[in-house]
């Protein structure tokens, strides 16, 4: 089977890596340009990319697939599939029957849950007790494509963004792989979704990520860990952003007003819309984050108020 591998961030790179490890070859690379990052903005490869680099698979990076370059590399590959984790292209209609097997997109949630670009920090947010992975074949609208597999996850009180995506890209390489063998050997016929049960997770804006202390202690801890690590949960002290993140505590009471916070016996509580919530990790601007009672303890006000 001629397999391409679309994909660009650090999950994305995760799932490549572990279908290389399961001696699936990949022919070729779609990857997003090198673009400009750091303090210096200089140009950085992205992680799908250095993983091709390291197994010496060609690498192929079109700002858009809609060119004729790019529509005769991908002719010219002759490609059975076309995988597509986190890639961030849309495919033009045109070029979605050119792989005998068409393009199979891993998404991670339980479709028809979640379609959209970021389905993990929405189902943290929403507090779903559970979510999962998904492959299925693209078509013309937005993650509707028929469904090849799915497998579950559990998500756990102590998970973030971060934590979460990670055992799904373990869990969704292993249901990729089965899928591309099943379509390999037997055949495998998708499964239409069911549309009116679909929800949408649109992408999460920094300003989203700011936190309303006037909202309920369990939606201030579930936002924070939805944000985390990207864009980072925030609030202001003194006018200047602090991030949140680690895995608030929402207490069983709590008498502060919202956004006030306390300090007690190296405890630091800040009130919401509800009870109190204890903090875990801070990170002040331009510094790392640091535990809540080391960040207490520069403080100059003794009860500050979150803005």
């Amino acid at each position: 089977m001629r397999i391409l591998f679309a994909g660009t961030p650090a999950p994305a790179a995760d799932v490549l890596s572990r279908l290389l490890a399961q001696g699936i070859q990949v022919q070729a690379v779609l990857a997003r340009p090198d673009a400009p990052a750091g303090r210096g903005r200089s140009l950085h490869r992205c992680e799908v990319a250095h993983v091709a680099d390291r197994a010496g698979i060609e690498v192929y990076q079109p700002v858009s697939l809609r060119g004729p370059q790019t529509q005769g590399w991908l002719a010219a590959q002759q490609p059975d599939v076309v995988l597509v984790v986190a890639y961030g292209l849309m495919v033009p209609s045109h070029l979605l029957d050119l792989p005998r097997l068409g393009w199979l997109n891993l998404h991670f949630s339980l479709l028809p849950a979640w379609r959209g670009a970021a389905p993990v920090q929405r189902a943290l947010e929403a507090g779903d007790e559970i979510t999962g992975a998904t492959v299925f074949r693209i078509e013309q609208g937005l993650d509707t494509g028929p469904v090849y597999g799915q497998v579950t996850c559990d998500i756990d009180p102590g998970d973030n963004a971060g934590s979460l995506l990670a055992r799904l890209c373990d869990s969704g390489s292993d249901l990729l792989a089965a899928v591309l063998q099943a379509l390999d050997t037997d055949g495998l016929t998708p499964q239409s979704q069911d549309h009116a049960a679909a929800t949408w997770a649109g992408r999460v804006s920094t300003d989203e990520a700011r936190i309303d202390w006037r909202a309920p202690a369990l939606a201030v801890n579930r936002r924070v860990r939805a944000f985390t690590p990207h864009p980072g949960a925030w609030t202001t002290l003194g006018g200047h952003r602090v991030k949140l993140s680690g895995i608030p505590k929402v207490m069983e009471q709590g008498t502060l007003a919202p956004g006030r916070v306390h300090t007690d016996r190296g405890q630091v509580l800040v009130g919401t819309g509800s009870v109190d919530l204890l903090l875990d990790l801070v990170q002040p601007a331009g510094k790392p984050a640091m535990a809540a009672a080391d960040w207490a303890r520069g403080l100059r006000e003794p009860e500050p108020v979150f803005e």
